[in-house]
């Protein structure tokens, strides 16, 4: 066998195992690869829709994605997403912004407690202020549309007095305050509206009904004591203070500390209702320079 022919049968036989291998691979190693990709681009096929389809649906989730909102945005509270810290300082000083020069909050934040489906911080609120101003912080805290709880809270009264004998009823308070937020949107509304955190006047519940601190008398107003009935005349009473000051005063007229009630002209006398420091005194002046006085 001659040379070329040996080259040629050498050439025909890595032809073959090239084949061969080739074949093993395409056939054998690749085959499973290539049906996966052929059920993939089946299932992508399957799925496929065209632009008017997909639009169709789109509108119809921002329909379903604005009912639910609208749902959310009614409930009075909801849940935010990812509050800071700092929102709730933000929040008090709004609150507290129309308080009385005299009463005054205090912030403290203390911490960060995590839940299953929420978490929240914990602030601590103290201060002194007027009695319808702490009201005004609880209402806004419990009434706030981001969902705000007071955990705790102490009250004790206290009494000021100014330099002109002006006494001043204050309360002294502690809250702990839980702040709630969430890290998903299935408790809050994309827009919400702030619920109304005004709320109407109350009684003082801590204001004394009997208080050893009396109002001085700053508007120079007739003092009723050792006070002296002069006449009575159809516009109404003269009467003279202890100082021998002179006012004529009608029936309604304010008096320290009450309120000229009644001019009787048949009896020659006239009634006041004064009111010291919670105890009620009625007090009968007459031209015979005899008064009276009833306590209540």
């Amino acid at each position: 066998m001659n040379r070329k022919l040996k080259n040629t049968l050498a050439l025909v036989a890595i032809l073959l195992l090239i084949v061969i291998g080739g074949s093993i691979f395409s056939f054998v190693v690749q085959k499973g690869k290539i049906d996966d990709k052929k059920k993939e681009l089946n299932t992508l096929n399957a799925n496929t829709s065209n632009t008017e389809d997909l639009l169709t649906k789109l509108d119809n989730l921002k329909r379903r994605a604005a009912e639910l909102d609208s749902i959310l945005s009614l409930r009075k509270f909801n849940i935010p997403i990812g509050l800071l810290q700092s929102d709730f300082y933000d929040f008090v000083n709004k609150v507290s912004y129309n308080f009385a020069p005299d009463s005054y909050v205090n912030i403290e934040y203390h911490d960060l407690v995590n839940q299953k489906h929420y978490n929240y911080y914990t602030y601590k609120l103290s201060g002194t202020a007027y009695f319808n101003d702490v009201y005004r912080l609880i209402y806004a805290i419990e009434q706030s549309k981001s969902l705000k709880k007071i955990l705790t809270c102490n009250f004790t009264n206290f009494v000021s007095v100014d330099d002109d004998g002006t006494p001043h009823y204050y309360v002294n308070y502690t809250f702990q305050v839980a702040v709630y937020f969430s890290a998903n949107d299935q408790y809050a509304s994309a827009v919400t509206k702030e619920n109304r955190l005004v709320p109407n006047p109350i009684y003082d519940i801590f204001y004394p009904l009997i208080r050893n601190e009396i109002l001085p008398n700053l508007d120079n107003l007739l003092d009723v004591q050792a006070a002296q009935l002069l006449a009575l005349i159809p516009e109404g009473a003269f009467i003279s203070d202890s100082k021998g000051v002179t006012y004529l005063l009608w029936e309604g007229d304010q008096v320290y500390l009450g309120y000229l009630t009644e001019i009787d002209y048949d009896k020659n006398e006239v009634h006041f209702v004064l009111n010291k420091g919670g105890i009620i005194e009625k007090v009968t002046l007459n031209l015979d320079n005899k008064d009276t006085d009833k306590k209540e």
